[in-house]
């Protein structure tokens, strides 16, 4: 959002080459998520897991949002259409529409992660469900990871 507002996420939208480095930065970082947890449940069981540090888990989303193009995409192609040009400081009504939509957008995650640590706690009493269910989630980030390799870059 903030890039978007410097005109950083423009310039990438506009160069192959550095769209192209971006999205595979993302993709390749995806990928390495999705095949760690998935080892990661093979070899431990919801009740010998640590819990993530909540820093850790912060700086995890913060990447992979980071370096996906697709959220850079997202925000030119959205929020522009808001934009006041008779209220001046396009930039700064940019990044004050986007603060809005991260904020939004961060309210739903803080509910979805309350949702799953109740339902973590349900399923750590069935540890090889839960051991699936890591699995199947490092399969389908790592899944992410290979669409988002593959994806194109947005016509102009």
């Amino acid at each position: 959002m903030i890039a978007g507002g410097l005109g950083v996420s423009a310039i990438i939208l506009a160069s192959a080459e550095l769209f192209t480095a971006v999205k595979f930065a993302g993709a390749l970082y995806l990928i390495w998520l999705g095949v760690a947890t998935f080892y990661d449940a093979r070899t431990s069981l919801p009740h010998q897991d640590a819990l993530a540090p909540a820093t850790r888990a912060f700086r995890d989303g913060v990447l992979v949002e980071a370096l996906n193009p697709k959220t850079a995409a997202f925000f030119l192609a959205f929020i522009p259409q808001f934009l006041d040009p008779a209220g001046g400081a396009p930039a700064l009504q940019f990044m004050a529409l986007g603060l809005i939509s991260v904020t939004s957008n961060t309210t739903a995650d803080l509910i979805v992660v309350m949702i799953a640590s109740r339902a973590r706690a349900g399923l750590s009493r069935r540890p090889r469900l839960f051991q699936r269910l890591r699995q199947g989630s490092g399969l389908f980030i790592a899944g992410l990871g290979i669409s988002l390799a593959l994806a194109r870059r947005p016509a102009s």
